[in-house]
């Protein structure tokens, strides 16, 4: 006989899964809304005033601890003082007097701390409101923690107890004791304070570094908007801040300072390309111009060498223009003092005006000096050396004929000063920014000859020693270079 063999049938699973199921989703939905919490909440403001609340809170309950104890352990031994008293001035009272002052004694405590017991050899109770002689109580003079039956007129009731027994001379066992609910008690007023004061501390902590996380983050939203601003090309928005001493205020002054130069040096960029296109478009297309006349009308030899000299003329004035940029940006980014070193001032001073000695003579210019005081400082001496010289160049350029400039080396306060002043035109008090920007020239000047750069190239390299330039406007023109005094070698 065959058998055929039945399918074991599985206990259904659509209802425990789908609880599985549930569960599952509702165990990482709850992980979930504890790991989305509000932004704020999670700011290091935040938790740092958790920490110290967490901190003062324990800090609280530690010292109230202590109290607690302090004051347990004094309340202890002043009754255990005022217990071993009692029990040895009893016991030298006559059995009659004994009773009667343990009568009186329970009498006279209405808060019925008091306890008092005599018992007789037998264990058996003589008098007192102790129901029997705790059994593990000791004959001594120890004082002892116990639970004994107290009994009175408001009926039997166990109390905890510190006792001390003695055994009198006709067999009796004297027992005095007191009640230490009192003791209890003081828990529960410490326990009181600790919630009445600690709580709302704690609470008051928390609110105060909800409100400054909350502060905090506003302010970071408001940052965060304008610097987006910022990047999106609004270079004239600012940070905003309050007139106030905090460190925050303090930083957003600082980077709207830097956001103010970095504002100048854009649009200062930004006008460099155009003048550069300007300045060079000028010479090329003078220089193509004579070379397409030249080709044209040239004859002979000797034409067509002049055209290419006026033709190599202006390649040079576009040339030195790219020179001038390429040694800025050299000096800018120079950020190296291998070059540094002592710099007699003197002889500097003597060797620039021996170069521009023959131009201005040539021009009809005096040239002056007057150095009287050997002086030095620590720098660059051929970048120094360019310095003087390009303010030489421009003193005795918009010098007119008959007219004087003089280099001049003075001590002053702290500092050792080289002075340009000549009998020019001078530069105005509007000017006196302007005239350090690249390819600046002034309406006055623009009949000479020039490129713009020379008192950028100044300025850089004053900038890169960290010396003062300044420019006194009026009448002719005076520039000072200020440099830190620093002693000639021997």
């Amino acid at each position: 006989m065959s058998t055929k063999s039945l399918p074991l049938r599985s206990k259904p699973r659509g209802h425990s899964q789908g609880h599985a199921e549930k569960v599952g989703v509702s165990a990482i939905s709850g992980w979930n809304d504890l790991t989305q919490l509000p932004e704020f909440t999670r700011s290091t403001t935040l938790r740092w005033t958790l920490l110290v609340a967490g901190l003062f809170a324990v800090f609280t309950v530690a010292l109230l601890g202590f109290v607690y104890l302090k004051m347990k352990h004094d309340l202890t031994m002043r009754s255990d003082r005022m217990i071993a008293s009692q029990i040895g001035v009893l016991a030298e009272l006559s059995s009659e007097r004994r009773l009667d002052a343990i009568n009186e004694d329970i009498k006279q405590d209405p808060g019925r701390v008091r306890l008092a017991g005599l018992f007789g050899p037998d264990g058996r109770r003589v008098a007192g409101n102790l129901e029997r002689l705790p059994a593990d109580l000791r004959t001594g003079d120890t004082v002892q923690n116990t639970v004994v039956d107290r009994l009175d007129e408001s009926g039997p009731e166990k109390q905890a107890a510190r006792l001390i027994s003695r055994s009198l001379a006709n067999g009796d066992i004297l027992v005095i004791g007191r009640n230490v609910a009192e003791v209890s008690e003081i828990a529960e007023v410490v326990g009181g304070v600790l919630a009445l004061g600690l709580f709302p501390a704690v609470l008051l902590c928390l609110a105060v570094g909800l409100s400054l996380s909350a502060r905090a983050r506003k302010r970071v939203g408001e940052v965060n908007e304008r610097v987006q601003r910022i990047v999106a090309g609004n270079l004239r928005e600012r940070l905003p801040h309050r007139n106030t001493a905090d460190p925050f205020s303090e930083l957003a002054t600082i980077v709207n300072g830097m956001l103010d130069e970095m504002e100048t040096l854009i649009h200062s960029l930004a006008g460099v390309g155009n003048n550069i296109a300007h300045d060079l478009r000028t010479p090329l297309t003078r220089a193509r111009l004579t070379l397409e006349r030249g080709r044209s009308n040239a004859t002979t030899l000797e034409q067509l060498q002049a055209v290419a000299d006026k033709t190599i003329e202006g390649l040079d004035q576009s040339l030195s223009i790219i020179t001038a940029i390429l040694r800025l940006a050299e000096i800018e980014k120079n950020e190296r003092s291998a070059g540094f070193g002592q710099v007699a001032l003197p002889d500097l001073i003597r060797e620039v005006a021996d170069m521009y000695e023959p131009i201005a003579e040539d021009k009809g210019v005096s040239l002056m000096i007057d150095a009287p005081h050997e002086l030095s400082v620590h720098a660059d001496r051929d970048l120094l050396i360019e310095a003087v010289a390009n303010l030489v160049d421009n003193a005795v350029k918009y010098t007119p004929a008959g007219g004087r400039v003089e280099i001049g080396l003075v001590r002053g306060d702290g500092e050792n000063i080289v002075r340009v002043k000549d009998t020019g035109v001078g530069i105005s008090e509007h000017e006196r920014d302007a005239v350090l920007r690249r390819f600046y020239r002034s309406d006055r000047i623009k009949h000479t000859t020039g490129l713009g750069l020379g008192l950028n190239l100044v300025a850089a390299i004053v900038k890169l020693h960290g010396f003062r330039f300044t420019i006194v406007p009026g009448s002719g023109c005076v520039v000072e270079i200020g440099c830190p005094c620093a002693p000639i070698p021997a």
